[in-house]
């Protein structure tokens, strides 16, 4: 098949951490995270299963070339909407209907077989380019305006008009792909008919997290990972705090946010390295910075315990990363992560926002090596089984067969799904 697929503002490439073709938005920086994970390895699995991919991102330097090759069988096709400087993702969707020109213009020149977009705005313009080529559009959010408003109230930066275009999006594509459970519920409470939307579960890279090559831990103290954007959301304060429940000399690792130089200045790390004085745990709490992907299977090697303790999350990847890798994970029971991490089999669920209930959780693993063992062989087992790469992209390509084979809709002039896009 020849797929398109449109990434507005997750470049696959920011996944590369080094080279001329490196791309924006380093893992792990406000913006960039799971979303180009998904993206770079979910392109390359179908590129090897034989299809033709081509990743639509928005143009963010004017040096960049108009096209890069990422794998064979991948190309990234640098879109210009916009100006061409890294902007934050919620002030880009005036910036959609420019995309979805250059849209139309890629795909009538070279039509793809289906459309598939990742995050609301990237929906919005190939529902566009789509429904004025006949091209059959599928719909992954990543993220939701409603759940996120739930959760940040005021502190929610999108578009007032999100939840209504996200509810209408949902509704016209030709099918939605959900990535857990909890998003199918939250997409029915949009109005969107369930019938429309099938499960298929973000992946990870089972060859690249892989227990046998990671070899001996390190020596050192016993060691809690956090792998995370540096966003209230993300529950890095509840590790924090967390923390001060678990016996010295447990230490707690935190990597992501700004580059190690710039650590000093931020914000976020500024009220965290605060939390941890308050709770005598300064010495204890250690501040990485921003890691590149290729770092990443060794901070797993080295911890005992991994915990993502997000007050909300979509789906969250770094859990299975933390499993393929055979550890054991202390995960709030939201979003994904209630369906990725089983309880009391790969690892422990807790309340969000609980630092008691997380800080006897990774007392306990810490103190039962067996136990954390056990969890590390299980959640390794169950990844191969339900979210190796090569079993998400051939559920992937199911769904578009699909609709390609019940046919998409017809032909119509393009035109905003509201009326309002602000």
């Amino acid at each position: 098949m020849r797929i398109a697929m449109v990434s507005e503002h997750a470049s696959p490439l920011a996944v590369r951490s080094d080279g001329p073709d490196a791309g924006p938005g380093t893992l792990g920086s406000v913006d960039a995270g799971g979303q180009n994970v998904h993206v770079h390895a979910l392109a390359e699995a179908l590129a090897r299963d034989g299809h033709e991919v081509v990743v639509h991102t928005r143009r963010t330097d004017p040096h960049t070339p108009d096209q890069v090759r990422l794998a064979s069988g991948v190309v990234v096709d640098h879109v210009p909407a916009g100006p061409a400087v890294e902007l934050r993702k919620d002030d880009l969707l005036e910036h959609m209907d420019a995309f979805a020109d250059v849209l139309r213009r890629r795909w009538s020149q070279r039509r793809p077989d289906v459309a598939h977009a990742h995050f609301w705005m990237s929906g919005l313009a190939a529902l566009d380019a789509g429904r004025a080529l006949g091209v059959p559009v599928v719909q992954t959010f990543h993220a939701l305006g409603s759940v996120k408003r739930r959760h940040q109230g005021a502190a929610d930066t999108s578009p007032p008009s999100r939840v209504a275009l996200e509810s209408d999006l949902g509704a016209s594509v030709d099918r939605v792909i959900a990535t857990c459970a909890d998003e199918v519920r939250e997409l029915a409470a949009l109005g969107i008919p369930v019938t429309n939307v099938d499960v298929v579960p973000c992946g990870v890279d089972v060859r690249r997290f892989d227990p046998a090559s990671l070899g001996p831990r390190p020596d050192g103290p016993p060691r809690v990972l956090t792998v995370s954007r540096l966003v209230p959301r993300k529950g890095v304060d509840t590790a924090v705090r967390a923390l001060a429940r678990v016996p010295a000399p447990a230490e707690l690792v935190v990597a992501g946010g700004p580059e190690g130089a710039g650590l000093a200045g931020d914000p976020e790390v500024a009220r965290l390295r605060a939390l941890a004085d308050a709770e005598g745990v300064t010495d204890r709490v250690r501040f990485l910075g921003r890691v590149g992907p290729a770092e990443v299977p060794a901070l797993m090697r080295a911890a005992d315990v991994v915990v993502q303790l997000p007050t909300y999350e979509p789906f969250g990847l770094v859990p299975l990363e933390a499993m393929a890798s055979g550890r054991p994970v202390v995960a709030a029971q939201v979003g994904g992560l209630a369906d990725t991490v089983v309880d009391g089999v790969t690892g422990l669920h807790v309340p969000p926002g609980d630092p008691d209930a997380a800080g006897r959780a990774i007392a306990a693993l810490l103190a039962d090596p067996g136990r954390r063992a056990r969890y590390g062989r299980a959640g390794r087992a169950r990844v191969l089984e339900h979210y190796a790469w090569d079993r998400v992209a051939a559920a992937t390509v199911a769904v578009y067969r699909d609709v390609v084979l019940t046919g998409s809709a017809p032909v119509v002039p393009a035109a905003d799904l509201t009326g309002v896009r602000s």
